[in-house]
């Protein structure tokens, strides 16, 4: 009788066959340098790696980490982030993802995280587990020449500034600056120091590192207010410059330094094309431009997903800019968050607990999920029969209640 495949936490000498199976499963090199050894020791925690294994092989891998996740209006929530889910070919169909899974969302459940997360590589897999589209990944190429923008690129208004630099700097300036931003942008995800060693080549977990560009804006009195990565190709074509900048992250605590920098980007010599890199539907980067057709939209995706672990935490954690109560048949199959919640909420706070009065709206925790962070409309999810209205006029309240101001963004992949 062949032996069952066991699902486990790995130990730290296991990390180049998890590797293998890692680097299998996403079809790159399955081979592991030295440099990408030790960069992966640096996730290693205790319990968070998980294997399949079928005899001494890993077939299967499933990484979990702390994060936290800003909530509407700037709370920041304790989230379980999962991360490097493979399942090797030949295993596939066997139940292991599901295995992995249930034991990370249990542990996760159990350490009082509020939420799970994570970046869909495929969009069927993680709605089976209770996980929705909770924001959207817009990217938009700028033709150069069309802006309408003085090509002889001048210092930004106001008495600002705009300066070259280097890793070290960014390793530096870079967390506080995040900080900022992160706190004050619905869906947005912490990033700790792993994070900015490797983006900026102090830790590689791939061979073919480039280094990329730092600009840093500060304001007039000095204060840094927005940093920008970026790296060029190199195309020429009849003696004429073609080249792109491809922008790896921006990110701008003001108004004033995100159009200095987005600015500063579409007046570099022989850049005719910038890649915006992954920004928020409604980012205002167009409209910095004199014509704002010139920036096309050229990729728009659903991004970061959520999984609630606890309703009562998350609803009572975001903000709300109307007054209104709600009664919510919350359904989980996986038996983790579901029941039946009375919300009461407004602008100067919100209560949520169990109840068992009558459901005046019945929907899956992953679609509550989806409107939790504001990016989806209750009436939209309820027009696609995915909510149900359970008394008349129940989805247009909701549909008030639950609405932001803008649009939740995480710049981040992970």
């Amino acid at each position: 009788m062949t032996a069952p495949v066991e699902v486990r936490p790995i130990t730290e000498p296991e990390l180049p066959d998890w590797h293998r199976a890692l680097a299998t499963g996403f079809l790159r090199q399955p081979v592991l340098t030295t440099d990408q050894l030790d960069a992966r020791r640096r996730q290693f925690v205790p319990g968070r790696l998980l294997g399949a294994f079928d005899g001494p092989r890993c077939v299967a891998t499933f990484r979990s980490f702390a994060q936290e996740l800003t909530a509407v209006g700037g709370a920041t929530l304790p989230a379980d982030a999962v991360s490097n889910v493979t399942v090797t070919p030949t295993h596939r169909r066997r139940g292991l993802l599901t295995r992995m899974m249930s034991q990370d969302l249990a542990a996760a459940k159990e350490r009082g995280d509020v939420v799970a997360t994570l970046i869909a590589a495929e969009y069927r897999i993680y709605g089976r587990y209770g996980f929705g589209p909770a924001t959207t990944l817009t990217e938009w190429t700028v033709e150069v020449p069309r802006t309408g923008l003085d090509p002889r690129w001048a210092r930004p208004e106001g008495g600002g500034r705009i300066d070259l630099a280097d890793a070290d700097d960014i390793r530096k300036l870079g967390p506080e600056l995040h900080e900022r931003v992160r706190r004050g942008t619905p869906g947005a995800v912490s990033r700790n120091e792993l994070w900015w060693q490797t983006h900026t080549g102090a830790v590689r977990f791939d061979t073919d590192w480039t280094e990329p560009f730092y600009a840093v804006y500060r304001s007039a009195a000095g204060e840094v207010e927005g940093i920008a990565s970026y790296e060029s190709d190199d195309n020429w074509h009849d003696k004429q410059p073609h080249n792109t900048a491809d922008v790896n992250w921006l990110l701008a605590t003001t108004p004033a330094a995100e159009r200095a920098l987005w600015h500063y980007l579409c007046s570099i010599d022989w850049i005719t094309r910038v890649k915006s890199g992954w920004r928020s539907p409604d980012d205002l980067l167009p409209h910095y431009l004199p014509d704002p057709r010139a920036a096309r939209i050229t990729a728009q995706a659903d991004w970061l997903w959520v999984r609630i672990l606890d309703v009562v935490r998350a609803l009572e954690a975001r903000t709300y800019d109307v007054a209104g109560s709600l009664v919510l048949e919350v359904v989980d199959r996986q038996g983790l968050a579901g029941g039946r919640f009375r919300l009461d909420a407004s602008p100067e706070g919100a209560s949520c607990a169990p109840t068992t009065a009558t459901p005046e709206l019945t929907l899956d925790i992953a679609e509550l999920a989806s409107v939790w962070l504001g990016d989806q409309s209750v009436a939209r999810l309820h027009a696609l029969g995915r909510v149900q209205e359970e008394r008349v006029g129940a989805v247009r309240e909701a549909d008030a209640l639950l609405r932001a101001s803008g649009r939740p963004w995480c710049p981040d992949i992970f």
